[in-house]
Parts: C-alpha cells; sequence; structure tokens
C-alpha cells in the first residue's frame, strides 16, 4: 500500500478569504516503511502572510520572493499523490487550500488525484478521547522526539505525522497504563479476567522470528527499545 503523509503552511486561515499555500511537504509510506521518497517545495504565494502565521512558520515574504509559484508545481504534485492514500492531520484546512490552488488552475479537487484522505486528528480523537491530539501532544504520547521543532515546518511535520500515524495504527504495543487515560475516561470499565481459565500456547521458532522483527521495527520508529525489550 502506498500513503502519502501530507502538511502545509499557509499565509494564513481563509483561503477564501485569499490566503495561500507557502510550503507543502509530503512523506511517502509503503507498505508502513518511510520510503524517503519525499516531496517538498516553498512556494511564493504573492503576498504577505498575516503576522499571527508568520509568527508559527517563520516564512518570510522576502524568503518565498524567489521560490516557485503553486502553477510552477501542481503537475508534479498531482503525479506524486496520483492513487495514493493521503494521511493529514486536520484534513479539511489542507484540502481547503489545497482544493482553492487547484480551482484557479482550473484543476479538479484534490480528492479526485488520490485514493481517499484519512484525517490523523479524527483518528487520535477516536483513540484517545478527551485528550489533547495536537501533533505535539501525539508525539509525547507515542514517545517521538520533536525537540527540533521550535517553528512549524511542512516537511518537518509531515515526517513527525508519518511516525506518529504508523504508530497510532500498529495496535497495543504497552501492557502499561496510563493514568490521564484513565482519569479522562473513567465511565470505561474492563470486564475482570480470571487468568486460571487462560490457555498459553507456545510460540514457534517462525513466530518468534516475525516477533523480532516487528520489534526491530518499532525500535527504529521510535528511536529507542521499545517497551517489549524491557
Amino acid at each position: 500500500m502506498r500513503q502519502i503523509v501530507l502538511d502545509t503552511e499557509t499565509t494564513g486561515l481563509y483561503p477564501k478569504n485569499g490566503d495561500r499555500i507557502i510550503e507543502i511537504g509530503c512523506v511517502e509510506v509503503i507498505d508502513r516503511r518511510v520510503t524517503g521518497n519525499n516531496f517538498h517545495f516553498y512556494i511564493n504565494p504573492e503576498r504577505d502572510s498575516h503576522p499571527e502565521a508568520l509568527a508559527i512558520h517563520g516564512l518570510t515574504t522576502e524568503f518565498l520572493s524567489d521560490k516557485p509559484k503553486f502553477a510552477d508545481i501542481a503537475e508534479s504534485l498531482r503525479e506524486y499523490v496520483q492513487d495514493a492514500e493521503v494521511v493529514i492531520h486536520n484534513a479539511p484546512f489542507d484540502l481547503g487550500f489545497l482544493n482553492a490552488e487547484l480551482e484557479r488552475l482550473a484543476l479538479p479537487s484534490f480528492d479526485q488525484h488520490v485514493n481517499g484522505v484519512i484525517d490523523s486528528l479524527v483518528k487520535a480523537r477516536e483513540l484517545h478521547p478527551g485528550r489533547r491530539n495536537s501533533l505535539d501532544a501525539l508525539c509525547e504520547r507515542y514517545g517521538i522526539s520533536n525537540s527540533h521543532r521550535t517553528l512549524h515546518g511542512a516537511l518537518l511535520d509531515a515526517s513527525l505525522l508519518a511516525e506518529v500515524y504508523l504508530s497510532m495504527t500498529r495496535g497495543q504495543n504497552s501492557f502499561m497504563i496510563d493514568n490521564s487515560d484513565r482519569q479522562d475516561n473513567q465511565a470505561s470499565s474492563l470486564s475482570p479476567i480470571s487468568y486460571a481459565d487462560m490457555i498459553v500456547l507456545t510460540a514457534s521458532e517462525e513466530e518468534l522470528a516475525e516477533h523480532e522483527s516487528v520489534l526491530d521495527g518499532m525500535d527504529k520508529q521510535i528511536k529507542k527499545s521499545c517497551v517489549w525489550r524491557i
């Protein structure tokens, strides 16, 4: 399966009011492995960023003045995402800007180029109801280092989101109970388990080898030994 994790930076919040994309970053994931085949451009929006947006991304009008316009990279973007499943955090925001840019060029909407869009924010809210589910919060929750994220950047954020999404969709990888999760979900309850009734099956050599392969993948994603090796 080919997936593209995508993020944008913009001049402001409202594409209908003329705000534009100033950076787009995409990370390719094939069969749950980050390939390194990224797509990244700074874009000249032909307008200034709002002060509030500038404080977030730090991309000045002067810096962007010699960068390509969206029209210059549109075809490359369309080819890159073609038929892939796209993962975006808070997808309606980015899709609103992408569709506005494509509409200016009389091109089909973004969803017509791809094989579906997954909103990782919606997924996170389903998994962690009542908790903060920003990218920073999810990095902390899944043990992904974001100490180098002093400003927002599309490629950096897409890279972090790829790690978060892979961790978030891997399934339970720890038996430890997060007390804050318990407090946020006091209405939830678990039926008691009688361990005397459990049947234990010994893993085969092939299954043990596959288990080690999965652990190696976890270690690589979180850049340290996962809980199963402790």
